[in-house]
């Protein structure tokens, strides 16, 4: 390993972020009922409460992994997003999914990476 290898989770929180936040953006755009409405169109069941889990992940869970914040938790929430995505939606509706498979292995390494040294989150946590 070398000294820039830990900025290294900076690259990718930057990249999962963004990527993340530009499809919640979209959610927001088409409203809660517009998500719930495809969710309801491809099988996936509760779909208003499913909505406001994927938006709120894909907003505020993207914005809070730019900026290093509870990176962990929202990361393993994205995790989910992207299996049930796979599983639920693309591979039965014979799409590809390769972007979903990229954003999960990225969420995981986010789980197992955490926020990094570059994170507004690091100003948050005790130090021992």
């Amino acid at each position: 390993m070398n000294r820039f290898a830990p900025y290294a989770t900076v690259v990718l929180r930057l990249a999962v972020g963004a990527v993340f936040l530009q499809h919640g953006v979209g959610k927001l755009q088409n409203g809660i009922a517009g998500v719930a409405g495809f969710l309801h169109g491809v099988g996936i069941p509760f779909a208003t409460p499913t909505a406001v889990y994927l938006t709120t992940v894909e907003t505020l869970g993207a914005a809070c992994v730019l900026l290093g914040i509870l990176t962990r938790p929202w990361a393993a929430l994205m995790a989910v997003d992207m299996a049930v995505a796979i599983l639920a939606v693309q591979v039965p509706g014979g799409r590809n999914f390769e972007l979903e498979t990229l954003l999960l292995a990225g969420a995981l390494a986010l789980v197992a990476l955490g926020d990094g040294p570059l994170a507004v989150g690091i100003r948050f946590k005790k130090t021992p």
